[in-house]
Order: structure tokens, then C-alpha cells, then sequence
């Protein structure tokens, strides 16, 4: 079983555990290669393991067809890499103190320190994936790029700004989480050799597990557990973040003016309590549940029709996992 892994994800992950391990081992090489400074950043990072979706996903989706197995494993550990290095520069724009239940990067070092590195890793990820030589990989990583960086614009620009809540939630959390998980499956599956219907239906599987995702870390920021979340409650509106749960606040409890008030003053622990107080004991929580739900059926469907083998079950399974995970 790899790091971080519990028994239910280690399962789902099982058609491509041995390729994953070696997206680990190309990770690890990272740290254990790199000359100083960079080489106690790189170990810091990639030693706190993680769940690995996103590389999973790239690793599933290209299993499909008979096809060279080097270049998956180069394209899932570039979007890794990404995926760390955007980590990276949210947790220093947040001014994050926590990831994971460990100190950030920016916390531990300084600020400067971390947006350097974050840019290292970005150019790192680029590098694997120019390993994989297919030119539409590489721009779809390029896009990538570009839309995380744009939703992270997106929501610093809007922050504390109730007055566009709904209009440009979805669209920030495609740009932020679900384009990478749109590029690993897509890029999997090209990677992979599928025929372009497949990899379009990949592709869509990818957005919906992606925005799942999203709108299940928005449930855990109202609802987790600090000790179980790594990071503390509310954290997410205390950076004048407004994400599905309390969107839902402000339509459904219009005259309340909870959430403005607390973005007058996001010191006052007082105001963050009486919101997470009403989500937590309204039908909030329940009809976010419902959106997670949504999305995982539109990205089961979207799969269907793919052929039957082991591979397409644990993108099935990997569909429940994000409904039940709680952290």
C-alpha cells in the first residue's frame, strides 16, 4: 500500500498501483537529486503524501487501450507537480499557516521563499510533461495553467464580495480544481491511445468528479473537523471565500446579512460561529450533499458506455469515494 493511502482508496487504485509507485519514486528522486536549497523544499512536500486522485485518474484513464506505459507515468507526475505547486501558491495568497495538518511552505520559510518555489515546481511539472512528446498534452497542461491561475485571480479580485456569489462560483471552482482534473483524465486517455469519443467522455468524467470534489471541501470547511481537516474551520470565509454552503446562506436567509456582516470584521469569532451555527442546523448541508451526488452520477454516466474492465470500476468507485470522504 502506498503512503497515505487508506484500504478503500488502495483498492480503487489497484490496476495502477505499481505505475503509481513510481510516480512516487519520480517524486521522491525529485527531493533526493535536487541540489540545495530547493532539495529540503522538495522533501518537505512531497514526504506528506496525499490521497494521489489526480495522478489515479491519469493512470486509470490511459488503461483502457494497449499503449506505452512510460508516458502516463510522466504525464501523472506533472499534474501532481501541479497540483503541489498550486497548493504552494494558494497556501501563501491565503497566508495559510496549516496544509494538511502541517505547517505550509510559506509558513515555514517565508512568503518569497514560497512563491519562488511554487514557480519551480510549476517549471518541473512542464518538463514531465514535455516527456510524454504529444503536442495536445502539452497544451491542454499549458491551458491548465492558465484557467488555476486565472481562478485564483477570480477569487482574490471577488473576495468578500457577496453581490456575485452565484454567478461566478462555478466557473471559479472549474478554473481551481476541476480544469486539472479534466487535464489528467483527458490527457490519460490520449496518452492511452482512446479513440476521441472516449477521450471526450473521459474528459467529462474528469469535470464532474472535479467539481464534486470542490463542492465537497466546501462541505468540510463549514463542517470538518480542525484536528481531521488540517486546516481551521471557516477558513475559507475568513479569507472572504464564498463557497456553496454559505451561497446557500445568503439565498435562502436574505434579511439575516450574516455572511456581510462577518466580512465587515473577519476577526469577530463570534460572527464565523453564528454562521457555520445556521448552516450546520439548516437543510444547507443536506442539499450540498445532493450537488456532490449530482456530480458524481453525471461523471458515472459519462463513462458508461466505456468498455467494461477493471480500470472503468475503479473510476466508478473513485465516483463513491468523493461522495463519503471527510477529509
Amino acid at each position: 500500500m502506498l503512503h497515505g493511502l487508506d484500504q478503500r482508496t488502495a483498492s480503487i487504485y489497484a490496476p495502477v498501483q505499481d505505475q503509481l509507485a513510481r510516480v512516487e519514486d519520480k517524486l521522491r528522486s525529485l527531493a533526493e537529486t535536487e541540489t540545495s536549497p530547493v532539495q529540503p523544499l522538495l522533501k518537505y512536500v512531497t514526504d506528506v503524501g496525499g490521497k494521489r486522485v489526480r495522478p489515479a485518474i491519469t493512470l486509470l484513464a490511459a488503461q483502457f487501450h494497449p499503449h506505452d506505459p512510460e508516458r502516463p507515468v510522466f504525464m501523472a507526475s506533472a499534474v501532481e507537480l501541479l497540483h503541489l505547486a498550486t497548493l504552494i501558491h494558494d497556501d501563501t495568497v491565503d497566508n495559510s499557516p496549516l496544509r494538511r495538518g502541517r505547517s505550509t511552505v510559506s509558513n515555514t520559510w517565508n512568503p518569497h521563499v514560497a512563491v519562488l518555489f511554487g514557480d519551480y515546481v510549476f517549471a518541473t511539472s512542464a518538463t514531465f510533461v514535455c516527456d510524454t512528446q504529444n503536442i495536445r498534452v502539452i497544451r491542454r497542461f499549458s491551458e491548465t495553467i492558465m484557467e488555476l491561475a486565472s481562478g485564483q485571480l477570480l477569487e482574490y479580485f471577488n473576495a468578500f464580495d457577496a453581490a456575485q456569489a452565484r454567478e461566478l462560483y462555478h466557473d471559479r471552482i472549474y478554473r481551481k480544481t476541476a480544469s486539472l482534473f479534466c487535464t489528467a483524465s483527458e490527457s490519460g486517455a490520449l496518452l492511452g491511445g482512446a479513440p476521441e469519443n472516449e477521450v471526450q467522455a473521459l474528459r467529462d468524467y474528469g469535470y464532474n468528479i472535479g467539481m464534486a470534489f470542490q463542492v465537497g471541501d466546501d462541505l468540510l470547511d463549514v463542517q470538518g473537523d480542525a484536528s481531521n481537516l488540517g486546516k481551521p474551520v471557516g477558513s475559507d470565509l475568513l479569507n472572504g471565500v464564498l463557497t456553496l454552503p454559505t451561497i446557500m446562506l445568503m439565498e435562502r436567509y436574505p434579511n439575516d446579512d450574516l455572511v456581510p456582516a462577518l466580512f465587515k470584521d473577519p476577526t469577530d469569532s463570534a460572527k464565523l460561529e453564528k454562521v457555520l451555527e445556521v448552516i450546520n442546523n439548516s437543510t444547507i448541508l443536506p442539499d450540498c450533499e445532493r450537488v456532490v451526488q449530482d456530480y458524481c452520477d453525471k461523471a458515472r454516466q459519462a463513462i458508461q458506455d466505456l468498455p467494461d474492465c477493471g480500470p472503468k470500476r475503479s473510476l466508478d468507485d473513485l465516483s463513491s469515494y468523493v461522495i463519503s470522504r471527510r477529509r
